[in-house]
């Protein structure tokens, strides 16, 4: 791969990983309702998910969506559906003193995302696949498919990893100006209506397809 190819990567990965979407809109959230330490396994589940299916597709698995033409459109449908029930999740998430109150009355409180669920939610996050597939068929070499699918997974992972962190802590940061119950209850549903918008674009691409 040549520097100029390398450094255009770089730049791919960098502004695809810090621009607001999914992920970064639930981390952010998780931020703020649970602080830095609870949203780790989230994060981690986010980068590593992340990296192993940029890794996947790179050495071939995006051929599968080529043979199998309604598997993308059954994920994507699937990703959007979930992503509905993620926003639900975010709206009614719980402030930090009410769930202490379900903690200690056995209720089951609001809680961030585990890192199993992060890293599967990679596979249905549309935003995610199509960052996946762009990069393995823009960046990787055809000549050298394995060391272009390691470069490019590398470079994500580089450039991923404080990007996704950097908005766990801007809601950590926020946290405080968040105290008061009701300003956290309307920027919980505020976010939530920011992951519903993120879907907006995806939803239009599958109305014109029929998929709805």
């Amino acid at each position: 791969m040549s520097p100029e190819m390398l450094a255009s990567l770089c730049l791919f990965a960098f502004s695809t990983s810090i621009t607001p979407g999914p992920n970064n809109a639930m981390l952010f959230a998780s931020g703020v309702n649970h602080g830095v330490r609870r949203t780790m396994p989230h994060l981690l589940g986010v980068t590593l998910g992340f990296t192993f299916m940029q890794l996947a597709v790179g050495l071939g698995v995006s051929a599968a969506f080529e043979v199998l033409p309604g598997l993308y459109p059954a994920l994507r449908a699937f990703g959007l559906a979930y992503m509905l029930y993620l926003a639900w999740r975010i709206a009614t998430s719980a402030p930090a003193e009410q769930q202490s109150k379900a903690h200690a009355t056995g209720e089951r409180p609001g809680r961030p995302m585990t890192f199993l669920e992060a890293s599967a939610f990679q596979w249905v996050n549309p935003k995610a696949l199509m960052m996946c597939v762009t990069a393995a068929s823009a960046y990787a070499p055809p000549d050298r498919p394995v060391m272009g699918a390691l470069v490019v997974t590398g470079v994500f992972f580089v450039a991923g990893m404080p990007c996704v962190a950097l908005w766990v802590l801007l809601g950590r940061l926020m946290r405080s100006m968040l105290q008061d119950r009701a300003r956290l209850v309307l920027f919980n549903r505020a976010m939530a209506l920011l992951l519903l918008a993120s879907m907006a674009p995806m939803a239009q691409e599958a109305l014109r397809e029929g998929l709805f």
